[in-house]
């Protein structure tokens, strides 16, 4: 049977309310994201604004539905294992205060002053600021206590993508001016006048793909921390998946085969934690689990077996077993409900269609010397909605923010027009500050609630 572990009522209060933040921090993550899908078919009259973000939001709407989880658990992963999986309601809540309160003040002052900027650059910065807020607290080595190869793997990500975005979006406006010669496409709108057929229906179909993508990739961070917070609210319902109940009768087994793994090649990499937590998991009795403790020991194991794998000394077949035990463990404690997954969907989905038009400015008018023309805005969504899909369902968080507007900046210098130095030296900024500060802010506040 399942153990019921109890927590104080303040906990339950403190959480329900960190569920309310994630609900509202993907509502902004929505509009403030907005944007970036709908500024080429309002900026070229392809679509009237309300039209334009009804129909982005359906299609935020559609791709979170659609969307996997691996990008949810690849962000959920860079917190520490113990911190990702407390043992009752106390531990969750400053890990929570901190992630959403620092999120969601930077997001909004960034909103307010019309810059774009990243969702994701916000929910990584407080992630990281928790990871080391716990070294700290607990006095912890960071080399050990954050996983910073998860942590570099999510940051080359975010710094490559813009790059990408930059010369794909301007590499491809380039072909298109050589190739299709219709004057529509590099002119910019002639007062309420849409441009006609095909090149309105291709700007409205850059937008469903931007949306799209933008739902499937974003969508899932907030999965990820609806389930965090849900599974400090009812840790023995939630953290384990309830449709995995095979995996936990083979958790016992499978740890006995890791267990030598660990002892050699990670003992001392997490001071014996991992060996420690299989040791446990091969106790493991079906009928007898405690759902949050065996959540907290899947996990130690997990990050014992990734350092295995990424161990020189460690033989190829040894790192196809950690890897391949590692994988079975995974569907375990990493899944989200279908009810998380709309819920995730409909936030995103309505916060799309509200608080658009600051971002909106930016984007199609600041960031070049000369307004948004079709064919710009075109290059910049298709590469962007590629860029973003790929990275989606290949579990990497990849900021669309940063990627759309590197894209227009790299058609503005593709086509000629020149660049907004000032609005760049503004948004370049913005992403620069964004880790460091949000990495400060989360860090003091998990160090100052979990004292």
């Amino acid at each position: 049977m399942l153990h019921f572990v109890p927590f104080s009522a303040l906990s339950i209060l403190a959480l329900v309310v960190c569920f309310l933040l994630v609900c509202v921090f993907e509502f902004v993550n929505g509009f403030h994201d907005t944007a970036n899908a709908v500024a080429t078919v309002i900026y070229t009259n392809s679509l009237k604004p309300r039209t334009a973000v009804i129909w982005s939001g359906l299609m935020n709407f559609v791709g979170v539905i659609l969307g996997g989880i691996s990008v949810a658990y690849g962000l959920v992963e860079l917190l520490p294992a113990d911190v990702l999986s407390p043992p009752n309601g106390d531990p969750a809540v400053p890990m929570l205060m901190a992630l959403f309160g620092t999120a969601l003040a930077w997001n909004l002052f960034t909103w307010w002053f019309g810059i774009p900027n990243s969702s994701s650059h916000c929910v990584i910065g407080a992630l990281i600021g928790v990871a080391i807020g716990d070294a700290l607290l607990h006095t912890r080595d960071l080399g050990n206590s954050v996983d910073w190869s998860q942590i570099w793997k999510v940051l080359r990500a975010l710094a490559i993508s813009p790059i990408l975005g930059l010369v794909g979006a301007g590499g491809l406006y380039f072909i298109l001016k050589h190739l299709v010669k219709d004057p529509d496409l590099y002119s910019p709108p002639k007062g309420d006048k849409p441009p006609h057929g095909w090149v309105r229906g291709l700007l409205i179909l850059t937008c469903t793909g931007v949306s799209f993508s933008h739902g499937s990739n974003d969508g899932q961070k907030s999965i990820g921390l609806i389930m965090l917070t849900i599974i400090g609210i009812l840790p023995a319902t939630f953290a384990l998946n309830p449709g995995a109940a095979p995996d936990v009768s083979h958790v016992a087994e499978r740890a006995a085969i890791v267990a030598p793994l660990l002892d050699r090649y990670d003992h001392d990499g997490l001071r014996g934690e991992a060996l420690a937590a299989a040791g446990r998991l091969q106790q493991t009795k079906p009928d007898a689990v405690v759902p949050s403790q065996l959540r907290a020991d899947i996990y130690e194991v997990v990050a014992g077996l990734k350092a295995v794998a990424a161990n020189p000394a460690a033989s190829a077949e040894e790192k196809k077993v950690a890897k391949s035990i590692g994988s079975q463990f995974r569907p375990t404690v990493e899944y989200a409900p279908w009810w998380v997954r709309l819920l995730s969907a409909l936030c995103l989905g309505i916060g799309t269609m509200v608080g658009y038009k600051r971002i909106v400015h930016t984007l199609g008018e600041k960031i070049g010397n000369t307004h948004l023309t079709p064919a710009q805005g075109a290059s910049a969504e298709l590469v962007g909605a590629g860029l973003i899909a790929t990275a989606g369902y290949t579990g990497l968080p990849v900021s669309t923010t940063h990627i759309i507007t590197a894209g227009i900046a790299g058609t503005m210098l593709g086509s000629g027009s020149g660049i907004n130095r000032g609005m760049l030296v503004k948004i370049a900024l913005a992403w620069i500050f964004t880790l460091p500060v949000t990495i400060a802010i989360a860090t003091g506040l998990f160090y100052v609630l979990s004292m």
